[in-house]
């Protein structure tokens, strides 16, 4: 699996040395494992998926500085995390706020580890992720506590960097739990 994720990144021109990586336990149910490189930015991922498809992001401004807090940070090393195997976000959360889902101690995936998905998915069948629900990233936030979302407008046809309040609960609304 990791040689699959530097063949990824080799793509894009970004180094990936996945030395002494430590792999969190696998939970049942959580197949999929995203594996971060030291020092990715979140932009760098975003600029990577807009190269093999069409994006929008709500913002000229660079991710960078708009997801300024994460639960996880690639610049303290290389990571990886556990997620459902799944085209839409977890069921299991939807009609919960990032507010509650803190409150429940649920860990969710990042802005950074949500690009990553989707690009790897997309080099992998062709298709895109969230078609008809939206991933509330719960792991990021912008600086004034909105939190971000991706998914894919099938309406637009691209995929989608967006905001929500972080009280916003809707059906279609979900993050993707994390195993970290």
């Amino acid at each position: 699996m990791l040689a699959q994720w530097q063949a990824l990144y080799r793509d894009p021109g970004i180094t990936a040395d996945f030395t002494g990586l430590k792999i969190p336990a696998k939970k049942r149910g959580f197949d999929r494992l995203i594996v971060v490189p030291q020092g990715i930015k979140i932009q760098q991922a975003y600029d990577s998926c807009a190269r093999l498809f069409p994006c929008w992001k709500y913002t000229d401004a660079s991710l960078d500085e708009i997801g300024t807090v994460n639960d996880r940070d690639p610049s303290k090393g290389s990571y990886a995390i556990w997620i459902r195997e799944r085209v839409e976000a977890d069921e299991e959360w939807k009609n919960k706020s990032a507010d509650q889902l803190k409150e429940r101690g649920i860990l969710g995936i990042t802005l950074l580890e949500r690009l990553l998905y989707e690009m790897k998915f997309f080099k992998e069948t062709g298709r895109h992720l969230d078609v008809k629900n939206v991933t509330l990233c719960v792991g990021s936030r912008y600086r004034d506590g909105h939190v971000l979302s991706v998914n894919f407008s099938e309406l637009g046809g691209k995929v989608d960097v967006d905001w929500y309040h972080p009280g916003f609960a809707y059906g279609n609304l979900r993050t993707r739990e994390v195993v970290s």
